[in-house]
């Protein structure tokens, strides 16, 4: 079982940056690709970015493609999303999560993660 951490969150005006970061215990973080999902008001969880485990391969959805960016430290046990540009719309809870493996051939979906964090809540103000 991995155990997940995240901080970072908090309230930006549109247009502003913000840096979440996810510390991991409790199971090889190297071996897994980690992600970030996010949660908003009355909708369902979505997929937002993920990184293979090597930081080698990123995926992104589409609604934050050019704005967001993953990275990671195996070193540090440590997952980073750096978010640019926010708009309103990007306003939810934000969560890091787990893969169920190292790697992912087409952009993952919810589904494709088992373990995440209490969330971070990210308000972005218009």
């Amino acid at each position: 079982q991995v155990q997940l951490v995240e901080s970072g969150g908090g309230l930006v005006q549109a247009g502003g940056s913000l840096r979440l970061s996810c510390a991991a215990s409790g199971r090889t973080f190297s071996s897994y690709a980690m992600g970030w999902l996010r949660q908003a008001p009355g909708k369902e969880r979505e997929f937002v970015v993920a990184i293979n485990w090597d930081g080698g391969r990123t995926y992104f959805a589409n609604a934050v493609k050019g704005r967001f960016s993953i990275s990671r430290d195996n070193a540090k046990n440590t997952v980073y999303l750096q978010m640019n540009s926010l708009k309103p719309e990007d306003t939810a809870v934000y969560y890091c999560a787990c893969g169920y493996r190292s790697y992912y051939g087409d952009t993952p979906t919810v589904a494709d993660f088992g373990s995440w964090g209490q969330g971070t809540q990210v308000t972005v103000s218009s």
